[in-house]
């Protein structure tokens, strides 16, 4: 039984997984826009929303706050450049959204192997 268990395997050990997550989403951050699919993008798209939660959390904070946050951050991703974009570009985009930072577009099946594909983009005001 499943019970509790979070996230998916996606057919990975766990060093894969978190990498393949990891890269998603500053790819995502980077682009502002992913072509994978929609097992993935399911996958990452709640780490990513929580990521730019945490961003704008703090960035409304004191300094602490935000240097903990900052800190958080790159935890999770490990790039100094996708956590600098998220902190001073992505997240003041988004300060007067509640939630649904992202958007899933459907594009059908993959040519190869038939694997549903989405676009995985952060939604525009």
């Amino acid at each position: 039984m499943r019970h509790r268990v979070a996230g998916r395997k996606l057919s990975r050990g766990k060093d894969e997984r978190a990498a393949l997550r990891r890269n998603l989403i500053k790819q995502l951050f980077e682009h502002e826009r992913i072509r994978t699919t929609r097992a993935k993008a399911e996958a990452v798209r709640g780490q990513a929303e929580r990521l730019i939660t945490l961003a704008k959390r703090g960035n409304n904070g004191d300094d602490a706050q935000t240097v903990h946050a900052r800190r958080l951050a790159s935890a999770r991703l490990g790039d100094v450049q996708a956590v600098k974009k998220l902190f001073e570009d992505i997240a003041p985009r988004f300060e007067n959204r509640q939630g649904g930072y992202t958007r899933m577009i459907k594009l059908g099946p993959r040519q190869g192997d038939a694997a549903e594909m989405v676009l995985l983009e952060l939604v525009e005001d």
